[in-house]
């Protein structure tokens, strides 16, 4: 993968996966995501947006610390978090960094331990994450990059203002939302809770 200082770990998982060549997403938003900028980032679905994602969490996370979450990444169902955990481990495979994914038709209390045991990366729906943060006392303030993917479709679905509660229950972040279109409703959360966001809009392939 042709990145500026990418991890050798990650490299060579990326390289086992048949990823040798970063896209121009992955080209455009490194060094911005890397840098711990806010941005909000808009491409075709199917561009590898998740891909996007895992690499810069992976990156910047390097390996496993403590017992706190340092990754939140929210994600629109069920499908998507056991997609995005999938790549997660694929990608993470030669780091020690530990992944859980919670949706609403998991069992809550089992997530909770888990996660109270020590986890980096949690990628999880709204409703769930929310469920979880706002009854277990978690401290948020351990959270590094707090990332929405499918940001349009999920605040379409009038989650925006759990996303905005938990991104408030942390006081300093990176905030990365990504989506297939600069809503409306993208605009206006990212003004809210974003400091100076960088927009990236992608074209088709």
């Amino acid at each position: 993968m042709n990145l500026k200082k990418i991890n050798p770990n990650l490299q060579k998982a990326l390289i086992e996966n048949g990823l040798t060549e970063a896209n121009e997403m992955q080209q455009e938003t490194f060094s911005t995501i890397k840098s711990g900028a806010d941005a909000v980032i808009q491409s075709p679905g199917g561009s590898g947006k998740s891909t996007t994602i895992a690499i810069n969490v992976i990156q910047r996370l390097e390996k496993a610390v403590g017992e706190s979450t340092r990754a939140l990444v929210i994600v629109l169902d069920k499908e998507k978090v056991l997609e995005m955990v999938e790549i997660f481990q694929k990608f993470g495979q030669y780091t020690d960094l530990r992944v859980i994914g919670c949706h609403d038709k998991g069992d809550i209390d089992y997530d909770k331990n888990v996660i109270s045991a020590g986890m980096d990366i949690i990628v999880g729906t709204p409703t769930r994450i929310n469920a979880m943060f706002s009854s277990a006392g978690f401290n948020m303030n351990t959270i590094k990059m707090f990332v929405t993917d499918d940001a349009d479709e999920i605040f379409r679905l009038r989650h925006d203002a759990i996303v905005q509660r938990l991104s408030m229950s942390v006081e300093k972040t990176q905030r990365l939302f990504f989506c297939s279109q600069i809503t409306e409703r993208v605009e206006v959360l990212a003004d809210k809770i974003m400091i100076e966001p960088l927009f990236f809009e992608m074209g088709e392939e």
